[in-house]
Protein backbone atom coordinates (compact mmCIF):
# COMPACT_ATOMS: atom_id res chain seq x y z
CA UNK A 1 0.00 0.00 0.00
CA UNK A 2 2.62 2.51 0.76
CA UNK A 3 4.44 1.57 -2.35
CA UNK A 4 1.20 2.39 -3.99
CA UNK A 5 0.62 5.52 -2.44
CA UNK A 6 3.94 6.63 -4.08
CA UNK A 7 3.46 5.79 -7.41
CA UNK A 8 -0.45 6.16 -7.89
CA UNK A 9 -0.65 9.84 -8.12
CA UNK A 10 2.42 10.17 -9.73
CA UNK A 11 0.84 8.44 -12.94
CA UNK A 12 -2.16 9.53 -12.16
CA UNK A 13 -1.13 13.30 -12.65
CA UNK A 14 0.87 12.12 -16.08
CA UNK A 15 -2.42 10.30 -17.46
CA UNK A 16 -4.04 13.41 -16.27
CA UNK A 17 -1.88 15.94 -18.36
CA UNK A 18 -2.54 13.50 -21.43
CA UNK A 19 -6.19 13.09 -20.92
CA UNK A 20 -6.18 17.10 -20.99
CA UNK A 21 -5.42 17.16 -24.59
CA UNK A 22 -6.70 14.07 -25.71
CA UNK A 23 -10.23 15.50 -24.46
CA UNK A 24 -9.12 18.88 -25.81
CA UNK A 25 -9.48 20.83 -22.18
CA UNK A 26 -6.30 22.33 -23.11
CA UNK A 27 -4.21 22.46 -26.76
CA UNK A 28 -0.98 20.03 -27.73
CA UNK A 29 1.07 23.92 -27.63
CA UNK A 30 -0.10 24.15 -23.73
CA UNK A 31 3.10 22.00 -23.43
CA UNK A 32 5.14 24.63 -24.16
CA UNK A 33 4.15 26.74 -21.67
CA UNK A 34 4.08 24.80 -18.62
CA UNK A 35 7.16 23.14 -19.24
CA UNK A 36 8.62 26.50 -19.60
CA UNK A 37 7.33 27.22 -16.18
CA UNK A 38 7.94 23.82 -14.75
CA UNK A 39 11.74 23.61 -16.01
CA UNK A 40 12.51 27.37 -15.73
CA UNK A 41 10.74 28.59 -12.62
CA UNK A 42 9.44 25.80 -10.44
CA UNK A 43 11.81 23.02 -10.69
CA UNK A 44 15.03 25.23 -9.99
CA UNK A 45 13.13 26.43 -7.19
CA UNK A 46 12.23 22.99 -5.91
CA UNK A 47 16.60 21.89 -6.13
CA UNK A 48 17.80 25.72 -4.98
CA UNK A 49 15.63 24.96 -1.82
CA UNK A 50 15.98 21.58 -1.02
CA UNK A 51 19.73 22.05 -1.62
CA UNK A 52 20.32 24.90 1.02
CA UNK A 53 17.79 23.79 3.70
CA UNK A 54 17.94 19.72 3.45
CA UNK A 55 20.32 17.58 5.62
CA UNK A 56 22.75 15.66 3.66
CA UNK A 57 23.62 11.90 3.84
CA UNK A 58 27.67 11.81 4.28
CA UNK A 59 28.25 9.95 0.28
CA UNK A 60 31.15 10.08 -1.46
CA UNK A 61 30.17 11.28 -4.98
CA UNK A 62 32.68 8.92 -6.69
CA UNK A 63 31.04 5.99 -5.43
CA UNK A 64 27.42 7.50 -6.41
CA UNK A 65 28.83 8.33 -9.79
CA UNK A 66 30.51 4.88 -10.07
CA UNK A 67 27.33 3.48 -9.34
CA UNK A 68 24.98 5.17 -11.44
CA UNK A 69 27.29 6.00 -14.05
CA UNK A 70 28.91 2.80 -14.16
CA UNK A 71 25.41 1.23 -14.83
CA UNK A 72 24.80 3.78 -17.66
CA UNK A 73 28.37 2.28 -19.52
CA UNK A 74 27.49 -1.13 -19.04
CA UNK A 75 23.96 -0.46 -20.81
CA UNK A 76 25.06 1.80 -23.48
CA UNK A 77 28.02 -0.72 -24.33
CA UNK A 78 25.37 -3.59 -24.56
CA UNK A 79 22.53 -1.36 -26.24
CA UNK A 80 25.52 -1.12 -29.37
CA UNK A 81 26.62 -4.54 -29.48
CA UNK A 82 22.28 -5.26 -29.81
CA UNK A 83 21.70 -2.44 -32.14
CA UNK A 84 25.29 -4.28 -34.28
CA UNK A 85 23.46 -7.07 -34.56
CA UNK A 86 19.82 -6.03 -35.57
CA UNK A 87 21.75 -3.60 -37.94
CA UNK A 88 24.97 -5.41 -40.21
CA UNK A 89 25.33 -2.58 -42.40
CA UNK A 90 28.62 -0.53 -41.54
CA UNK A 91 26.58 3.15 -42.64
CA UNK A 92 23.73 2.22 -39.70
CA UNK A 93 26.74 2.41 -37.07
CA UNK A 94 25.48 6.16 -36.38
CA UNK A 95 21.83 4.22 -35.58
CA UNK A 96 24.36 2.79 -32.68
CA UNK A 97 24.96 5.70 -31.13
CA UNK A 98 20.71 6.89 -30.99
CA UNK A 99 20.03 3.52 -30.23
CA UNK A 100 22.59 3.86 -27.08
CA UNK A 101 21.35 7.09 -26.35
CA UNK A 102 17.71 5.94 -26.21
CA UNK A 103 18.61 2.86 -23.53
CA UNK A 104 20.39 5.20 -21.23
CA UNK A 105 18.75 8.45 -21.33
CA UNK A 106 16.38 8.75 -18.99
CA UNK A 107 13.46 11.02 -17.73
CA UNK A 108 15.36 11.73 -14.55
CA UNK A 109 13.55 15.45 -14.83
CA UNK A 110 9.97 15.50 -15.55
CA UNK A 111 9.63 11.64 -13.61
CA UNK A 112 12.48 11.16 -11.67
CA UNK A 113 12.65 14.35 -9.17
CA UNK A 114 9.32 13.87 -8.12
CA UNK A 115 8.96 10.36 -7.75
CA UNK A 116 12.35 10.21 -5.75
CA UNK A 117 11.26 13.40 -3.86
CA UNK A 118 7.83 11.08 -3.30
CA UNK A 119 9.93 7.79 -2.28
CA UNK A 120 12.78 8.72 -0.07
CA UNK A 121 11.48 12.65 1.18
CA UNK A 122 14.22 15.39 1.03
CA UNK A 123 17.30 13.61 1.89
CA UNK A 124 17.73 12.65 -1.19
CA UNK A 125 18.14 16.53 -2.77
CA UNK A 126 21.85 15.77 -2.19
CA UNK A 127 22.78 13.05 -4.13
CA UNK A 128 19.81 13.71 -6.77
CA UNK A 129 21.80 16.67 -7.19
CA UNK A 130 25.17 15.25 -7.65
CA UNK A 131 23.88 13.17 -10.76
CA UNK A 132 21.68 16.18 -12.03
CA UNK A 133 24.75 18.05 -12.15
CA UNK A 134 27.01 15.97 -14.69
CA UNK A 135 24.19 13.99 -16.19
CA UNK A 136 23.01 15.99 -19.16
CA UNK A 137 26.52 17.50 -20.28
CA UNK A 138 27.66 14.06 -19.87
CA UNK A 139 25.24 12.52 -21.96
CA UNK A 140 25.36 15.05 -24.73
CA UNK A 141 28.91 15.04 -25.17
CA UNK A 142 29.87 11.32 -24.77
CA UNK A 143 26.60 10.76 -27.53
CA UNK A 144 27.85 13.57 -29.75
CA UNK A 145 31.56 12.93 -29.54
CA UNK A 146 30.85 9.00 -30.50
CA UNK A 147 28.56 10.37 -33.17
CA UNK A 148 31.42 12.41 -34.49
CA UNK A 149 33.78 9.93 -34.36
CA UNK A 150 31.56 7.04 -36.37
CA UNK A 151 30.38 9.49 -39.26
CA UNK A 152 34.16 10.76 -39.59
CA UNK A 153 32.75 13.61 -41.00
CA UNK A 154 34.09 16.31 -38.67
CA UNK A 155 34.52 19.80 -40.22
CA UNK A 156 36.33 21.46 -37.00
CA UNK A 157 37.88 20.97 -33.68
CA UNK A 158 36.68 18.95 -30.88
CA UNK A 159 36.23 22.41 -29.26
CA UNK A 160 34.06 23.54 -31.90
CA UNK A 161 31.78 20.72 -31.63
CA UNK A 162 31.50 20.69 -27.58
CA UNK A 163 31.48 24.41 -26.86
CA UNK A 164 27.71 25.00 -28.56
CA UNK A 165 26.40 22.31 -25.61
CA UNK A 166 28.93 23.71 -23.17
CA UNK A 167 27.20 27.06 -23.91
CA UNK A 168 23.55 25.92 -23.72
CA UNK A 169 24.62 24.44 -20.32
CA UNK A 170 25.67 27.38 -19.06
CA UNK A 171 22.35 29.40 -19.33
CA UNK A 172 20.26 25.77 -18.22
CA UNK A 173 18.01 27.11 -15.54
CA UNK A 174 18.46 23.33 -13.68
CA UNK A 175 21.97 23.59 -13.68
CA UNK A 176 22.35 27.12 -12.38
CA UNK A 177 19.87 25.91 -9.46
CA UNK A 178 21.96 23.57 -8.80
CA UNK A 179 24.97 25.70 -9.09
CA UNK A 180 23.55 28.67 -6.59
CA UNK A 181 22.22 26.38 -4.17
CA UNK A 182 25.30 24.44 -3.50
CA UNK A 183 27.13 27.84 -3.38
CA UNK A 184 24.59 29.79 -1.31
CA UNK A 185 24.80 26.50 1.11
CA UNK A 186 28.26 26.81 1.76
CA UNK A 187 27.86 30.40 2.35
CA UNK A 188 25.88 29.41 5.91
CA UNK A 189 23.57 32.31 5.20
CA UNK A 190 20.28 30.40 5.11
CA UNK A 191 17.33 31.87 4.16
CA UNK A 192 14.89 34.45 5.57
CA UNK A 193 11.50 33.25 6.07
CA UNK A 194 9.59 35.10 3.75
CA UNK A 195 12.06 34.50 1.02
CA UNK A 196 12.05 30.59 2.27
CA UNK A 197 8.24 30.31 1.76
CA UNK A 198 7.90 31.98 -1.40
CA UNK A 199 10.55 29.70 -2.72
CA UNK A 200 8.61 27.27 -1.24
CA UNK A 201 5.63 28.01 -2.96
CA UNK A 202 6.72 27.69 -6.70
CA UNK A 203 8.57 24.48 -5.26
CA UNK A 204 5.50 23.30 -4.42
CA UNK A 205 4.08 23.21 -7.92
CA UNK A 206 7.48 21.81 -9.31
CA UNK A 207 6.18 18.32 -9.51
CA UNK A 208 2.89 18.68 -10.13
CA UNK A 209 3.56 20.85 -13.73
CA UNK A 210 6.63 18.68 -14.39
CA UNK A 211 4.36 15.45 -14.30
CA UNK A 212 1.05 17.24 -16.13
CA UNK A 213 3.64 18.69 -19.08
CA UNK A 214 4.61 15.15 -18.75
CA UNK A 215 1.38 13.86 -19.45
CA UNK A 216 0.33 16.42 -22.54
CA UNK A 217 3.89 16.01 -24.09
CA UNK A 218 3.61 12.60 -24.35
CA UNK A 219 0.78 12.73 -26.69
CA UNK A 220 2.85 13.58 -29.42
CA UNK A 221 5.01 10.46 -29.49
CA UNK A 222 4.09 7.19 -31.37
CA UNK A 223 4.62 3.50 -31.02
CA UNK A 224 5.50 2.84 -34.52
CA UNK A 225 7.72 1.03 -36.59
CA UNK A 226 11.30 -1.39 -35.30
CA UNK A 227 9.03 -2.39 -33.00
CA UNK A 228 11.75 -4.90 -31.68
CA UNK A 229 14.21 -2.10 -31.20
CA UNK A 230 11.67 -0.19 -29.25
CA UNK A 231 11.25 -2.98 -27.16
CA UNK A 232 14.83 -3.75 -26.46
CA UNK A 233 15.44 -0.12 -25.81
CA UNK A 234 12.68 -0.53 -23.28
CA UNK A 235 13.91 -3.37 -21.76
CA UNK A 236 17.40 -2.32 -21.33
CA UNK A 237 16.22 1.19 -19.66
CA UNK A 238 13.52 -0.23 -17.28
CA UNK A 239 15.03 -3.52 -16.57
CA UNK A 240 18.99 -4.11 -17.52
CA UNK A 241 19.92 -0.74 -15.92
CA UNK A 242 18.02 -0.45 -12.69
CA UNK A 243 19.57 -4.06 -11.95
CA UNK A 244 23.22 -3.25 -12.95
CA UNK A 245 22.60 -0.21 -10.96
CA UNK A 246 21.54 -2.06 -7.91
CA UNK A 247 24.47 -4.14 -7.69
CA UNK A 248 27.13 -1.28 -7.88
CA UNK A 249 25.18 0.40 -5.33
CA UNK A 250 25.78 -2.47 -3.15
CA UNK A 251 29.14 -3.12 -4.14
CA UNK A 252 30.31 -0.10 -3.39
CA UNK A 253 28.27 0.21 -0.53
CA UNK A 254 26.13 3.41 -0.80
CA UNK A 255 24.11 4.79 1.77
CA UNK A 256 20.55 3.72 1.64
CA UNK A 257 19.80 7.65 0.27
CA UNK A 258 22.10 7.43 -2.17
CA UNK A 259 21.87 4.04 -3.04
CA UNK A 260 17.91 4.36 -3.43
CA UNK A 261 18.16 7.50 -5.52
CA UNK A 262 20.94 6.16 -8.02
CA UNK A 263 18.44 2.86 -8.52
CA UNK A 264 15.66 5.09 -8.98
CA UNK A 265 16.95 7.66 -11.51
CA UNK A 266 17.69 4.62 -13.52
CA UNK A 267 14.51 2.64 -13.57
CA UNK A 268 13.20 5.51 -14.99
CA UNK A 269 11.98 5.74 -18.83
CA UNK A 270 13.67 6.95 -22.08
CA UNK A 271 12.99 10.57 -21.76
CA UNK A 272 12.58 13.27 -24.18
CA UNK A 273 16.54 14.21 -24.57
CA UNK A 274 16.70 10.97 -26.45
CA UNK A 275 14.00 11.79 -28.67
CA UNK A 276 15.87 15.55 -29.51
CA UNK A 277 19.23 13.82 -30.24
CA UNK A 278 17.15 11.37 -32.27
CA UNK A 279 15.75 14.30 -34.38
CA UNK A 280 18.97 15.95 -34.52
CA UNK A 281 20.95 13.63 -36.51
CA UNK A 282 17.65 12.39 -38.20
CA UNK A 283 18.15 8.46 -36.94
CA UNK A 284 15.87 6.38 -35.01
CA UNK A 285 13.59 8.81 -34.87
CA UNK A 286 10.38 6.70 -34.73
CA UNK A 287 11.74 3.97 -32.55
CA UNK A 288 13.28 6.98 -30.41
CA UNK A 289 9.57 8.35 -29.69
CA UNK A 290 8.15 4.58 -29.47
CA UNK A 291 10.39 4.08 -27.07
CA UNK A 292 9.86 7.50 -25.11
CA UNK A 293 6.16 6.11 -25.04
CA UNK A 294 5.80 2.53 -24.58
CA UNK A 295 8.40 2.94 -22.00
CA UNK A 296 6.25 5.70 -19.56
CA UNK A 297 3.39 3.43 -20.07
CA UNK A 298 5.33 0.08 -18.66
CA UNK A 299 7.40 2.15 -16.31
CA UNK A 300 3.92 2.45 -14.51
CA UNK A 301 4.33 -1.63 -14.33
CA UNK A 302 8.10 -1.71 -13.58
CA UNK A 303 8.45 1.76 -11.02
CA UNK A 304 6.68 0.13 -8.26
CA UNK A 305 9.01 -2.89 -8.54
CA UNK A 306 11.58 -0.60 -7.93
CA UNK A 307 10.27 1.14 -5.38
CA UNK A 308 9.14 -1.59 -3.73
CA UNK A 309 12.85 -2.58 -3.63
CA UNK A 310 14.53 0.81 -2.55
CA UNK A 311 12.14 0.61 0.18
CA UNK A 312 13.33 -2.83 1.34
Amino acid sequence: MATLLIVAPVFALIAAGYAAVLFRFVSESAHKGISEFAFSIAIPALLFRTIVVSEFPDVSPYRMWGAYYGALVVIWIAALAISALLRARREDREDGVVFAIGSVYGNIVMLGIPLTLSALGNEAAGPMALILSVNTPLLWLCGILQMELVNRKRTGSALSVIWPVLTDLARNPLMLAIGFGVVWRFTGLGLTPVVDRTIELLAQAGSPTALIALGINLFRFEVKGEKLSILVMCALKLAAMPAAAFVLARLLDLPPIAAGVVVLFAAMPTGANAYIFAVQYQRLVNPVSGAVALGTLLAAVTLPVVVWVVAR
